[in-house]
Formats: structure tokens, sequence, C-alpha cells
């Protein structure tokens, strides 16, 4: 099964929690055990795991990403402007798969699924979620 999640930005740079959304799409497929696959479409975006709870670790995580590459030294930046966005998506990653077990999502308590927004704020960003069953479940 695969669906897509569509959200919008409204800042530069931030972790948006997507992991309710996920369950949902996770829920609707009926599969108990499995994978889930979270794929950011987009060469300025990324998807990660990281703790949930305390709000300060997204921020964190922006600035630390601030602080390693920062904007406006890079050459793409000739082009649009953005190649700190591009860097910073390619160190993070398109995707997380995460493990289905007994129909819920594999993390731990303190775990969530986290869109990085790197070149906001964007009207329309696509997420592509794929629920594959375990075939020998």
């Amino acid at each position: 099964m695969r669906q897509t999640i569509e959200l919008s930005t409204s800042r530069r740079e931030a972790l948006i929690d997507i992991t309710a959304r996920v369950t949902e799409i996770l829920q609707a497929s009926g599969v108990r055990d499995g994978i889930v696959h979270i794929y950011a479409q987009g060469a300025t975006a990324a998807i990660m795991i990281q703790e949930n709870w305390d709000a300060s670790v997204p921020s964190d995580v922006v600035d630390l990403l601030r602080k390693l590459i920062p904007p406006g030294i890079w050459l793409h930046d000739e082009q649009d402007g953005n190649g700190d966005a591009h860097l910073k998506a390619g160190l993070v990653g398109p995707s997380e798969t995460v493990p289905i077990i007994d129909g819920k999502l594999g993390l731990s308590t303190w775990q969530g699924i986290f869109f990085c927004e790197f070149d906001g704020p964007r009207q329309r960003r696509t997420i592509v979620c794929t629920v594959l069953a375990d075939p020998t479940a």
C-alpha cells in the first residue's frame, strides 16, 4: 500500500512531527507485521527519526545543522541561494524505514518521525509512505 502525506511549511528550516499521520496510514493498511518506508520528495527536504517528547530536540537539530552547514557560502548559492539546504537534506537523507510490529510502528517510547524542511516556506511538500506486509507473517 502506498499513500502520500502533503503538508505546507511556514519556516525556512524546521522539523515537523509526522508520526501521527504515518500511524493513520499504517492503521488504514491493516498490516500487522512488515515495514513502513517514509520518503520525502524534494532535493531540499529529508526524513529523520528523533526524540518527539521534548520540543527543544528538533530545534537543536536545526541549530546544529545551521552551524555545520551555514547558508551563503556554497557554489550552488550562485544558482538559487539554497546550497545549504541541499547539503543538509543530503546529510540527513530522504527516507527512513520503520518496522511494523503487531500493527504498530516499531518506534521506541520517545521516538517520532519528522519531516525536515531546509528550504521553506513551501506551499506543498509531499512525503510518500509505502507499507509492506511481511509475506511470512
